[in-house]
């Protein structure tokens, strides 16, 4: 049985600028993208490279300003973005293609939710079998 896909929390936010929560995800979702802040020192590197090499395909879920959750997939290399970076604080990106349909909290795998509730900045994997599960059977469904 091959592995499943990973799944990501892609918050979108900016560690350079003090933009309201979901502002970055709804510029990634109108121009396709999955964006990450500039960080400083080494582990900013590691996070910035780890992104990089994530395959094309991976899950990505993030949040806009009405706490509705959209679900993409990366789909294509790490490049500066100075657009992105000018608008909302996210000079690195991937494309993404992203489902057209939103979702509301009671429809997102519960670990998926958790991940967004605990706060924070970072993309971060959802290390959840049954999120992985709900998370495929989600884009099979409705793209």
């Amino acid at each position: 049985m091959a592995e499943p896909t990973p799944i990501y929390r892609a918050p979108m936010r900016s560690r350079t600028r003090e933009l309201p929560a979901g502002v970055g995800a709804e510029y990634g979702l109108a121009h396709g993208l999955v964006g990450i802040g500039p960080g400083e020192g080494a582990k900013a590197q590691r996070m910035l490279r780890a992104f990089a090499e994530l395959p094309d395909g991976t899950f990505v879920w993030t949040r806009d300003t009405d706490v509705r959750y959209h679900l993409g997939r990366l789909a294509g290399p790490l490049r500066e973005d100075a657009a992105a970076e000018r608008e909302v604080g996210l000079p690195y990106v991937r494309a993404a293609d992203w489902l057209k349909r939103p979702f509301g909290p009671d429809e997102v795998p519960a670990d998926v939710a958790a991940t967004f509730a605990r706060g924070g900045r970072n993309l971060q994997r959802t290390h959840s079998e049954s999120a992985q599960r709900r998370t495929a059977e989600l884009w099979d469904c409705c793209r």
